[in-house]
């Protein structure tokens, strides 16, 4: 039985299970304690996540800390079990924030190098626009660098459209995608 919270439900995509970062668990990370955080989500962790997730930690750690209705909108780990049963995380996915002003929310996802190629990305997004669907969002923003054709192809892939180029302090010059869904129901 998975040790996760229940107080936020698991999204289940077809392969995996995104399972919500609790505060406990993003703290162990921050920490670099790994055990920790694997026991909180029930799973096997890349030796490299705390890095990996470092500028995510230190934007959502004080957004939760402030409001924790925002938990069911931010990250997510992917977690594939084996036919073993074991459980890994092979990446992360979520949203930046609730839906702004304008009721759109901007998905981030990366997975893991190892896992890459096989239709993880493609498979999670799916499932995170349709679970924001139920939630009533229908607009959405992704930005992707440049130089990442996989990425690029995710995003075309649910048909998000290039409006802009922007700069992020973080990750350099991004474009700028949206894609805007009313009453389509889920992806």
């Amino acid at each position: 039985m998975s040790s996760h919270d229940p107080e936020q439900p698991v999204i289940q995509t077809e392969r995996l299970l995104l399972v919500s970062m609790s505060l406990a668990f993003m703290r162990a990370l921050a920490a670099g304690d790994l055990a920790d955080a694997s026991r909180l989500v029930d799973a096997e962790l890349p030796g490299d996540i705390a890095e990996d997730l470092a500028n995510f930690l230190r934007y959502r750690i004080p957004d939760l800390e402030r409001d924790p209705s925002w938990r069911p909108w931010l990250g997510r780990s992917m977690v594939w079990t084996h036919a073993d049963g074991r459980r890994e995380v092979i990446g992360t996915i979520g949203f930046h924030a609730p839906p702004d002003e304008e009721g759109r929310v901007e998905i981030g996802y990366r997975v893991e190098p190892a896992w890459r190629r096989r239709g993880i990305a493609t498979e999670c997004v799916r499932a995170l626009l349709a679970w924001a669907e139920e939630q009533g969002v229908h607009r959405f923003r992704a930005s992707v660098a440049p130089d990442n054709t996989a990425s690029l192809a995710v995003v075309g892939s649910f048909g998000f459209r290039q409006v802009g180029e922007q700069l992020d302090e973080i990750d350099g010059l991004e474009l700028v995608f949206h894609l805007d869904r009313p009453g389509l129901g889920t992806a």
